[in-house]
């Protein structure tokens, strides 16, 4: 299987750091900006300006130009990857992440999604140890696989992107594969650029409800603090932030 991992990167060619730590990774950014992220000593895939702007957008680009048969999708702001082990945490080094994205991939083929990812904070009480897998979760922006999926972000849903990828894969296929035992660090809303420049708490709202009104009060509910992990590494203003719960009706982990 031929597999890319790509990072949109969006005004970010002085802070970008994922490509520090998985080197095998390419930063996507718009033709205007190459020049800036060349010049930083970054290796990129150049996109049509048109294509940036707006997440869903670059990343649809990205997953209708790839000749990979996978595709890793990832933040531009990772700093590890690591994994549970009983209840402490290991953070991967470099090669050792690349090898477990690799195998990642073929676990996921050898189990029929198009959909993969991985728990979405590094928090021991995120992970419970009886369900290593799932079926049915969440998988979070930062850190999206993808294996021939003909799903394609919904421009409109640009803040709550990766809660409607998932509910559209579990629709279409019934089942996406997340290791519940392996997690990214990502500094998530944090850094300037990317999402941050459209990115504010009446858009957070009303994306939200659009996601909502697309899939449903019974699938779609708001997190009122029950997950207390994430919360807790939320910065002030992503406080603010309206995270949905996605529960969807079919059978699974």
């Amino acid at each position: 299987m031929k597999i890319e991992i790509l990072s949109p990167s969006y005004h970010r060619a002085a802070s970008a750091f994922t490509q520090e730590y998985i080197p095998e990774c390419r930063y996507v950014v718009a033709e205007d900006e190459a020049e800036k992220y060349i010049e930083s000593g970054k290796k990129i895939l150049t996109c049509p300006v048109s294509a940036q702007g707006n997440l869903c957008r670059v990343r649809n680009w990205i997953l209708d130009n790839t000749e990979a048969d996978g595709v890793l999708i990832l933040d531009d702001d990772i700093s590890a990857l690591g994994m549970f082990e009983g209840n402490k945490s290991k953070k991967f080094t470099g090669p050792e992440a690349v090898e477990f994205i690799k195998r990642g991939f073929y676990l996921a083929r050898e189990w029929g999604v198009r959909f993969w990812g991985v728990n979405i904070a590094p928090d021991k009480v995120n992970y419970r140890e009886y369900t290593p897998f799932s079926t049915v979760a969440y998988i979070g922006g930062p850190f999206q696989g993808h294996i021939n999926n003909p799903c394609r972000y919904d421009e409109r849903l640009a803040l709550k992107e990766d809660y409607d990828m998932t509910l559209q894969v579990l629709n279409k296929f019934r089942a996406a594969l997340r290791f519940n035992m392996a997690f990214y660090v990502a500094k998530q809303n944090e850094q300037a650029g990317g999402c941050s420049t459209y990115r504010t708490s009446e858009r957070e709202r009303d994306h939200y409800e659009r996601l909502r009104k697309k899939w449903g009060s019974h699938i779609v509910q708001r997190d009122n603090g029950e997950n207390k992990a994430h919360a807790r590494r939320r910065s002030a203003e992503v406080k603010q932030d309206i995270n949905p719960i996605i529960r969807a009706p079919i059978g699974g982990i």
